[in-house]
């Protein structure tokens, strides 16, 4: 698979345009065997970039920084995260839900 590729899937797995929608994600890149992207500022959430990358055993490690002007700090790293558990894994770190799912309470 090429990055392209790879990055397209790893979108697709975040939830796709639903993802974007829910989060404000913007600026993605194709990096070597990944996704990196950015976030707009929420208050309370320190963190605005994120990368993605396949590992050889195809799960995941997810890196999440603090970016201000040329300066990108890591915050949390999470190594062996699979497909099926890479919104949980955002939505932990960040706090930003990825879907509407369950978010709607009526009474």
């Amino acid at each position: 698979m090429t990055n392209r590729e790879v990055a397209s899937t790893i979108l697709q797995q975040l939830g796709g345009n639903r993802f974007v929608a829910m989060t404000g994600a913007k600026n993605f890149v194709a990096v070597d065997q990944g996704l990196f992207f950015a976030l707009p500022r929420f208050a309370g959430v320190k963190i605005n970039r994120v990368k993605v990358t396949l590992t050889p055993a195809d799960d995941y490690v997810v890196e999440f920084y603090a970016s201000r002007g040329a300066t990108m700090k890591l915050v949390a790293k999470v190594e062996d995260v699979y497909c099926d558990t890479l919104a949980a894994t955002f939505e932990e770190a960040t706090g930003l839900a990825t879907s509407l799912t369950g978010q709607c309470v009526f009474g």
